[in-house]
């Protein structure tokens, strides 16, 4: 015959503790506070593990230096020279046109080092009238007969006032062409359809 088993019944503590967590989890549903009379609770919490200390979050940690370097911007790299004698025309330019404005008053270009990068400023103004260009920015390269540069060209008020053209650019190309003394840019209508013809001279 084979033998009977025991059948065990829960104790009072334990349907205490059910009886508790049966209240506790009707209060949350109903969004109302937990009945002054419910029974005590145990305190889930007390029984995980704190973390090690070497884990443990500390508010006057600085930050890693892997987030640190994601903030800091890369340096400009240094203009690449591939002709020695163009470059020293850059440096050396006779200034600058548009012919909107006219070629006989040409503006002046500065060229300065910042390190190993140069950078390049020239402008022209109309005389007599409000008609203005400016070409500004870091020379990226420079070859045999072009130039190639980051940064921004202006054109404001001319040929008719109230013009307006100005944009940003990685790659404004100027170049030589059929021997000429001056690089020429080689966007011509980048703005409204209006021919511009830009020229840095040498």
């Amino acid at each position: 015959m084979a033998p009977v088993r025991e059948k065990r019944i829960p104790g009072k503590g334990y349907r205490e503790m059910v009886r508790a967590l049966i209240v506790v989890a009707a209060g949350l549903l109903a969004g109302c506070a937990i009945p002054a009379d419910a029974p005590n609770v145990p305190d889930l919490a007390a029984s995980v593990p704190a973390a090690p200390a070497g884990l443990r979050a500390s508010p006057d940690r600085p930050p890693s230096p892997e987030v640190a370097q994601e903030t800091t911007p890369l340096p400009p790299s240094p203009t690449r020279i591939l002709d020695q004698d163009a470059a020293l025309r850059l440096r050396g330019n006779g200034g600058i046109t548009l012919q909107w404005i006219g070629w006989e008053d040409r503006g002046p270009v500065d060229i300065r080092q910042n390190g190993g990068v140069m950078i390049l400023r020239g402008m022209q103004n109309a005389q007599g009238g409000p008609g203005k260009l400016l070409v500004e920015g870091r020379v990226t390269e420079i070859g045999p007969d072009y130039f190639i540069l980051d940064g921004l060209v202006s054109i404001v008020d001319t040929p008719d006032e109230g013009r307006l053209c100005r944009q940003r650019r990685t790659n404004w190309r100027f170049a030589v062409t059929q021997n000429r003394k001056y690089w020429r840019l080689r966007e011509f209508e980048w703005c409204d359809l209006l021919t511009d013809y830009i020229d840095i001279y040498f």
